[in-house]
This record gives C-alpha cells, structure tokens and sequence, in this order.
C-alpha cells in the first residue's frame, strides 16, 4: 500500500513555479489495480517517481508498505558502459535477488539476443526498454509502477507484457500511468484523472473518460 498526505511538487520555469502535483492526499491499496490518466505533461510521470521514492515531494508525506518497484518503462538508470547481464546483475544485488535468477529471467524476457551480452550504449531504445521491461519482472514487488511500457516493442513483446502483468495482478498491485484510456482498461478497474495538479478517483471508468476527455 502507498499513502500520500498533502503532497506537493513543483518545478521553476522561466514563467515561474509550475505544480504538478498539488496538496495531494490519497491510498493506493494492496492488489488492488489502479490507472491514473493525464495529459502529456500533466505531472504523471513526477507522481511515479514521487510513489516510488526517486523523487521527494517538496512537501507533504509518502507512506510505503512493502517493495515497491521503479517506474518500469525507464531506462535510464541502466549503466551505459556494463552490458546488460551485468546491469541485471548489479540491481539483483541491490534487492538481494538470486542473481542467475534474475539474469536468466530477463534476458529470455527481454529476447534482444547477443545483445544481452554487449554494452548498454550499443543498444537501441526500444532495446532498453525491452531490457528494463524484463528486468523488471524478474524481482518479485509488491507494488509495480508502470509508465506507458506497454506501448514498447511488436504485437508479440506487448502480448508477453500483459501476460506478465496478469499474472503479477493476481499477488501485487499494479500502478499504470498513461493519457489513454485503452492502456488502462486493459489493466484496471479503478482510475484516477491527474489533472491541474489534482487527483480524482473514479471506480467507474467511463464516467473517468468522460470528465478526462472534457477537461
């Protein structure tokens, strides 16, 4: 479960302070499948951070209860100079995972052949998100973060992707961000629309659609 208390954050820009997220107070319960919907800039991809612990709110309270993932869909904290098995075997340690485990699991996941054996920087884009993807889901969370990954690699990598989450579903929360609505139904029941700084939680999900796409 993740509890946030009046949370803010906000960003300087040369038109001054700009808040993303704005005294927000909410729960997001354990197994429980949430999709949270906002426009391009909005602040969706802050708020993940902020959920996960890679960014602090300038102020207010996060509460987390069990292993919380990293927002899954980003890539950027792979290091360029190491290949990828050894990126895998660097965050296995950090969460104290079976190292040939976690190895094995994403390079078959990932699928980017020879690859997996080469240094990050050679790697295309979608390479590293196939990569991060599978990394991912090779340690066990009690929450995951998502950041529109399912968008990454052909027909067959996404149908893998919603294979892993439906089976991840059934013992862990799963947190999508994404500004369109058929990424979340896929996934969820429940949405909440981040819009102006603020999150609205609706358990009806064209009623959500409905007020996102008016606003």
């Amino acid at each position: 479960m993740i509890e946030l208390t009046d949370v803010t954050k906000g960003y300087m820009t040369p038109a001054g302070m700009h808040v993303v997220l704005d005294h927000i107070t909410a729960t997001f319960p354990t197994q429980e499948s949430i999709g949270i919907l906002g426009r391009n800039g909005a602040g969706k991809s802050t708020l993940l951070r902020v959920l996960g612990g890679a960014e602090l709110p300038d102020k207010g309270r996060v509460k987390r209860t069990g292993r919380v993932s990293w927002p899954i869909g980003f890539a950027g904290g792979f290091s360029s100079s190491l290949t990828g098995r050894e990126n895998c075997r660097f965050v296995a340690r950090l969460y104290q995972a079976d190292l040939d485990e976690v190895c094995n699991f994403a390079q078959q996941f990932a699928d980017i052949g020879e690859y997996f054996h080469m240094p990050v920087r050679t790697y295309s884009s979608g390479m590293r998100a196939r990569l991060a993807f599978g990394l991912s889901m090779a340690i066990d969370f009690d929450t995951y973060l998502v950041d529109e990954v399912t968008a990454v690699g052909d027909t067959n990598f996404q149908k893998k992707c919603k294979e892993a989450f439906t089976e991840r579903q059934e013992r862990s929360s799963v947190i999508i961000v994404s500004h369109q609505m058929s990424t979340i139904k896929q996934y969820c029941r429940r949405c909440a629309v981040l819009h102006r700084g603020k999150l609205v939680f609706y358990d009806d999900l064209a009623e959500a659609t409905k007020l996102y796409e008016a606003a």
